[in-house]
């Protein structure tokens, strides 16, 4: 009697202890599953931030070619010339993701108002290199369009995720934080004017 009664208890007790292993276990895993989620939504905010950062960087090149295009063109729209050079300043001196959209930002409206400006010169709106520029800078927009998407996309997952119940736990563990969604800014917004 006392030895089966003494190897129910050791049953009993392996079986506690096997459980007891388990939960730990299950509950390590939880945690590194949720630490690893919150450190890679964070590492797809930077990426698509990147590719948002090199399709600016390709628009801020392109440019300078199109405005010494239509210089020769339209030599008294020196206020849009200038302001078109400070923004691309401003954005190469911006430190954060969100000083950088801001500046990026900025040039929108200056650029719309540039190209709005090849109706007003009719031999700028035929002259090749300025047409072929106005194609890359088209494209360009279009690339910065989808990029802006996916970036929008990135933070949505990322701030979901370190606002749900768990997540924001784990984005405190990982030092996660939510991020700034890349958005139009009022100037955007408005339709561009062009005044001669």
């Amino acid at each position: 009697m006392k030895t089966s009664a003494r190897s129910g208890k050791i049953s009993t007790g392996i079986i506690v202890l096997i459980v007891v292993a388990v939960l730990v276990l299950g509950g390590f895993f939880v945690v590194w599953g949720g630490y690893n989620k919150a450190v890679k939504l964070d590492e797809a905010v930077g990426a698509r931030w990147a590719q948002v950062e090199t399709v600016l960087v390709r628009r801020f090149d392109l440019i300078p070619n199109l405005v010494s295009t239509v210089k020769g063109y339209a030599s008294h729209e020196t206020d849009l010339f200038t302001h078109i050079a400070d923004a691309r300043t401003k954005y190469f001196q911006a430190k954060s993701i969100p000083e950088k959209a801001q500046a990026a930002s900025l040039l929108q409206g200056s650029l719309s108002r540039l190209l709005l400006l090849r109706e007003a010169y009719p031999d700028l709106k035929a002259n090749q290199n300025f047409l072929k520029l106005q194609d890359q800078l088209e494209g360009t927009e279009n690339r910065i369009a989808v990029e802006r998407k996916r970036y929008n996309e990135a933070v949505r997952l990322v701030n979901t995720y370190a606002r749900s119940f768990f997540g924001r736990s784990f984005c405190n563990m990982a030092g996660v934080e939510q991020a700034e969604y890349f958005e139009a800014t009022e100037e955007q917004k408005a339709p561009p004017k062009v005044e001669f």
